[in-house]
């Protein structure tokens, strides 16, 4: 168990360094936001392989909080920039 999850925060990690690389070159108001949500998605993500390697169910309750914080951010934004006309 402990490897399965040490190859999952590898791998969240370089995901989480790619994302980083598209949310600093842009080009577009779309793209970084893009970015910045697949970001929470990844820390949800973190937070889920955490959970599974200690085995308590207190970061069940912040990652549910944290992908609602993404979302309601995601639609708001999207909201913006749709009448923005962008």
């Amino acid at each position: 168990m402990i490897f399965a999850t040490n190859l999952g925060f590898i791998l969240l990690s370089l995901g989480a360094l790619l994302t980083l690389a598209r949310l600093i070159q842009g080009p577009s108001l779309a793209d970084r936001i893009v970015a910045t949500d697949l970001l929470l998605t990844l820390l949800v993500m973190g937070i889920a392989v955490l959970t599974a390697r200690t085995g308590e169910g207190t970061y069940l309750i912040v990652m549910v909080i944290v992908a609602m914080v993404g979302f309601f951010g995601t639609a708001m934004v999207a909201r913006f920039i749709e009448r923005r006309g962008a």
